[in-house]
């Protein structure tokens, strides 16, 4: 990997940058030079449609006019901005400096917004119309990605819509989680629990944790075994949001519902990563994510 961030990439691309430059306008000169020999305009011996012949014409004036201005406009470009491999030109211009100088412009200009939002608790400020917009365009262009446009989630990305929280769903829960992010695992466990046999039954248990269809004699089979997996989710399979763990009574099934689903994590584990916020998003607009989420499980209209 090493051979790809050398510095010997940088003078190759410098190199033929000039190399090029300095042909074209070698090719130029050459051409400017040449006599005429004679009054007649030779052919090139080129011919279509019988009687179209490609005729050797020298270039005209305006032509080479801004051939010339072309390379000039790339050496001075050169010489004012990136490009010829790692040199950063006079200018010293990024497109990283110009995008981190919008990006502050941005954050000044709605900084008058924001200042009366970070002064608002989250319950009251997921009521307010206008955060309420700004909450919805930050997690459109952050969030919907991987939770969906209506917050709803799909597999392996939780909804956020009910009131099933990994790490919780207090409001200082939700800010911790979109500014630090998280990362969940499930170890495999098929080696502790010492068989096929064994796994099958735990999902069966598993099962009847939630009151899902089950096979009775192998859930109780598996209940003496549940205990390698109380560590994390408890004696009573509730989870522990301390530690990420699902509750496994709710009938929430990130990972898909069934006997199937329950012995592929057994089995295989599964690694899970939300992606912290901090650094992409202002403390300010942290706080108006989080309180647009909460939002989405406390204010959504009760259902008779």
């Amino acid at each position: 990997m090493s051979d790809f961030i050398s510095e010997f990439w940088s003078y190759y691309v410098a190199i033929i940058t000039l190399v090029g430059i300095l042909a074209c306008a070698a090719l130029l000169y050459v051409n400017a030079k040449k006599k005429k020999i004679s009054s007649e305009v030779e052919s090139t011996g080129h011919v279509w449609d019988e009687d179209l012949k490609e005729m050797n014409n020298p270039l005209p004036l305006w032509w080479v006019g801004l051939f010339v201005i072309s390379i000039v406009f790339g050496v001075c470009y050169l010489v004012l901005y990136p490009g010829l491999g790692a040199n950063k030109g006079e200018l010293n211009w990024s497109s990283r400096a110009e995008y981190d100088a919008e990006v502050a412009s941005s954050t000044a200009a709605l900084a008058p917004i924001y200042a009366r939002f970070d002064a608002m608790p989250i319950p009251e400020l997921s009521k307010d119309p206008q955060a309420s917009a700004v909450g919805n365009r930050l997690f459109m262009n952050n969030c919907s990605q991987c939770h969906g446009s209506d917050a709803q989630g799909s597999k392996g990305f939780p909804n956020l819509t009910d009131h099933d929280w990994l790490h919780g769903g207090e409001p200082d829960n939700i800010v911790q989680t979109i500014t630090q992010g998280r990362v969940g695992q499930m170890p495999p466990m098929a080696a502790a629990l010492g068989s096929a046999k064994a796994v099958g039954d735990v999902a069966q248990y598993v099962l009847s944790l939630s009151g899902s269809p089950h096979d009775a004699a192998k859930a109780q089979a598996g209940q003496a075994k549940f205990a390698v997996c109380a560590a994390c989710h408890g004696p009573d399979g509730k989870g522990n949001t301390a530690i990420g763990s699902a509750n496994l009574t709710d009938k929430i099934w990130l990972h898909g519902p069934g006997a199937q689903a329950i012995e592929a994590m057994i089995n295989l584990g599964k690694v899970n990563a939300m992606p912290a916020q901090e650094g992409r998003l202002t403390s300010s607009q942290i706080h108006v994510l989080a309180a647009y989420v909460w939002g989405l499980s406390n204010n959504a209209p009760k259902t008779p």
